[in-house]
């Protein structure tokens, strides 16, 4: 539910808001006061001069979660009554905070309940937030803007969210065009027929199990000068990932319509561009494929020709995302990039490295640097981490009956997934003569404990691609 947000001075906050209270207890604690008619609850924000751009964030997520689990509708808060508690935060301008607080609070307020009977009683949604305290024009203007990007960032989380059997290539494709309805982007869609002609024999090859036809979606929102190079977001669009042939156990499976959360995340931030009118150009593109393992299905040791004319060694049929993703990373060569930057939920290794908190990064760092990836990262809060693209690691990527193996031909091995992940991608990304990033997301594909955001997709890494778009690669 879309919340709606007032600016008042907290003694004309009318009757019926539950007002938040601030306190010292850590982020999460919570506690309901009943005064008569009225309701109180308070907060734990941390201790004083401990609060940082990154516990700003929980505790705005928190307020909305414990708001909800009180059966609040209207709530009433106010940061500046205790400044005390917002030292560190100084640093951020009242309209960095504004625009962080509303979109936290967005995100927070989101819940996947598409195929839920609804309650006698409604959802637990909150509909009303007064922001109490001093306000402008352009702190409300701020929080606007923070709030539409949350309310993107939702739906992308229920795009992800929506289970396989809905949601299908198709589907996707129809979903990037409804995303950017109202804006100048554009969307094209191709077909196996298209793609065929094209040469697309990586898209097509994993595709083939599948009843359901693949799609090649092409997104464009043109904000910059004609002369500007745009830039390139891929995202891995699988709408659902058996593991074709190679086929997953079935607590590995579950929760594999996500796969396909890399596409998402691409589709909503150029449509997010589009509906900010940022001044830059951006291009999206989101191979989308069901990767099933019907007879027609790629089998192991079965070899396909790339849209690069490189032929791929299908080693294992669960590797399919980097597959498909190699013939995107060539179909962007058309567009004479200033960078190329590719998003997905690519592997379980990731999760391993990094845990829940932190996508993984590979980049050639041509223009920016992992500095400058980690720094975007951080102040988007979708955070990441690198790992290396040395060519120590080209050993990894060496064919034995194909130019390159999909992963490596001694096997599925438990030592460097992520990094052969991003290596086979670079065989194909050394062709763009530019700067190319591969992020595996799959760490934050979903939410995890104590972010305070409902189970499933986390909608990340939206914040960053969005950061990406604005400050332009230089």
């Amino acid at each position: 539910m879309k919340l709606n947000f007032s600016y008042k001075q907290l003694e004309d906050v009318p009757k019926g808001y539950t007002h938040i209270t601030l306190t010292e207890d850590p982020i999460g604690t919570k506690k309901c006061i009943k005064n008569g008619s009225e309701t109180m609850l308070e907060v734990g924000a941390g201790k004083a001069g401990e609060m940082t751009h990154r516990k700003f964030v929980l505790l705005c997520r928190s307020i909305v979660r414990t708001a909800r689990d009180s059966k609040a509708k209207k709530i009433a808060v106010q940061f500046d009554r205790t400044p005390e508690l917002f030292t560190k935060l100084q640093d951020r301008t009242p309209e960095e905070i504004s625009s962080t607080a509303a979109q936290s609070f967005e995100m927070a307020n989101y819940e996947f309940v598409t195929f839920k009977t609804k309650p006698k009683d409604g959802w637990p949604d909150i509909e009303e937030v007064a922001l109490c305290g001093k306000s402008s024009a352009t702190i409300e203007a701020a929080a606007k803007r923070g709030q539409i990007i949350g309310q993107n960032i939702n739906t992308c989380r229920e795009l992800c969210n929506t289970p396989g059997g809905d949601m299908t290539p198709k589907t996707l494709a129809q979903a990037a065009k409804k995303a950017i309805l109202g804006t100048t982007a554009t969307v094209k869609v191709l077909g196996e027929k298209e793609m065929k002609k094209l040469g697309m024999g990586a898209i097509l090859g994993m595709a083939r199990g599948s009843a359901e036809e693949s799609q090649f979606i092409i997104m464009e929102y043109k904000g910059g000068p004609t002369s500007q190079k745009p830039l390139v977001l891929i995202g891995k669009g699988v709408t659902f990932d058996t593991g074709g042939l190679n086929i997953k156990p079935g607590d590995h499976m579950y929760e594999m319509h996500m796969d396909m959360s890399g596409g998402a995340a691409v589709i909503h931030a150029v449509a997010l561009a589009a509906k900010l009118k940022i001044k830059a150009n951006v291009v999206a593109l989101i191979p989308a494929i069901e990767n099933a393992p019907a007879s027609g299905a790629v089998r192991p040791g079965d070899i396909l020709k790339s849209l690069s004319g490189k032929t791929i060694e299908v080693v294992n049929t669960d590797a399919e995302g980097r597959v498909i993703l190699a013939d995107a990373i060539t179909y962007a060569k058309r567009y004479n990039p200033s960078a190329v930057v590719d998003v997905a939920t690519l592997t379980g290794a990731s999760l391993v490295a990094l845990g829940t908190h932190a996508s993984g990064f590979m980049t050639n760092e041509q223009k920016l640097t992992i500095d400058d990836h980690m720094r975007l990262a951080e102040e988007s809060g979708d955070y990441m981490w690198p790992l290396p693209m040395w060519d120590e690691y080209e050993e990894m990527v060496k064919g034995g009956f194909g130019d390159i193996p999909n992963i490596p031909t001694t096997g599925n091995s438990r030592y460097g997934g992520v990094i052969a992940g991003g290596m086979f991608l670079w065989q194909f990304a050394k062709e763009l003569g530019c700067h190319f990033t591969h992020i595996d997301m799959a760490p934050r594909m979903t939410s995890t404990p104590g972010e305070h955001l409902a189970k499933g997709a986390a909608g990340a890494p939206v914040r960053f691609l969005l950061k990406l778009i604005e400050k332009g690669v230089k």
